[in-house]
């Protein structure tokens, strides 16, 4: 095909899809929603003129238009991706809000601004030394989903990040919490007195139990939700003895203080194997970089030497 049919071809494609889409917004063939169809039966405030809207003197957003269109495809991804509830647990344990449809969002838009990178790349090969027009399609398909995949990429070390952070506060939060309530104080003022004193995930995440066990939930409740969003399994240990202790009436700080010492024994246990992968990961630069260069100054010597004598 010459480049006048490529082109050709573009503009009809190009006009086809803006047909198709203003087709699928039309009143009678879009869908009518559940919100649309009760909103006009609720009792609502009146709106305020928009000529009494200083703040904002423009008719309309460009937000009003993309987030439709946004969203809809937020909803096309989840559905070719899967996975929700995997998402779900990733974002609680990265602490974020457990907002499945705006992550998808997020997903769509990295993936159309790689897209958008790969698909100018592709044309200015296409101008410059005539690339196939499949090749460039290809190419800008691969970078959506490099995209799409990037950023759960990032989601997933995000959680990790904070688990590692929580897991590293965990031994000092419970030896406070030991020595709180041998002190004499209560389960509810000894986790109040840690998390005032305390900065950090972990102190955070025990402010929402007591926040939770203040509107209603029981504090049992509230640790278990605890345990659950966390998913860490020293948490697990620490939160079902502290509920037992709670249910039962045993001596918590006992209980407490054995919570604490197992947490400082995991925690060692991590720096151990840390050490060992940090060791390992040593040994490439000396054997790939450090060995070579030695056994070259060791080996060069003796061959220049026998290079001259023969």
């Amino acid at each position: 095909m010459t480049p006048g049919q490529w082109w050709g071809a573009f503009l009809g494609l190009v006009f086809a899809t803006g047909v198709i889409i203003v087709v699928a917004r039309l009143p009678l063939a879009r869908p009518v929603g559940l919100v649309s169809r009760i909103e006009p039966y609720l009792d609502r405030a009146p709106q305020r003129s928009r000529l009494l809207r200083l703040d904002d003197p423009r008719p309309w957003r460009l937000s009003d238009l993309a987030l439709p269109l946004m969203r809809r495809g937020g909803a096309l991804l989840d559905r070719a991706l899967g996975g929700t509830d995997s998402v779900r647990s990733r974002l609680l344990r990265a602490g974020l809000p457990t907002d499945v449809e705006s992550f998808r969002i997020q997903q769509l838009l990295w993936g159309v601004a790689a897209a958008v990178l790969s698909a100018s790349l592709g044309s200015m090969l296409w101008w410059t030394r005539g690339a196939s027009v499949a090749a460039i399609a290809v190419l800008v398909g691969v970078f959506f989903l490099a995209g799409v995949l990037v950023k759960d990429t990032l989601l997933s070390q995000a959680a990790k990040r904070r688990e590692q952070q929580i897991m590293a506060e965990f031994p000092a939060v419970a030896e406070l919490l030991a020595l709180s309530v041998t002190a004499g104080e209560g389960t509810v003022q000894a986790l109040d007195r840690v998390t005032r004193l305390s900065k950090g995930e972990l102190a955070g995440e025990l402010g929402l139990c007591l926040a939770q066990a203040r509107t209603g939930a029981s504090l049992p409740e509230a640790l278990l939700a605890l345990s659950q969003r966390t998913g860490l399994s020293p948490i697990v240990r620490f939160v079902d003895g502290l509920v037992i202790a709670i249910q039962r009436g045993t001596p918590l700080g006992e209980v407490l203080r054995a919570q604490a010492a197992d947490a400082r024994e995991a925690a060692r246990q991590n720096l151990i194997e840390q050490g060992g992968k940090r060791e390992i990961s040593m040994m490439v630069p000396v054997v790939f970089l450090v060995l070579p260069v030695t056994v070259l100054f060791a080996v060069f010597p003796g061959a220049s030497l026998l290079r001259i004598s023969i």
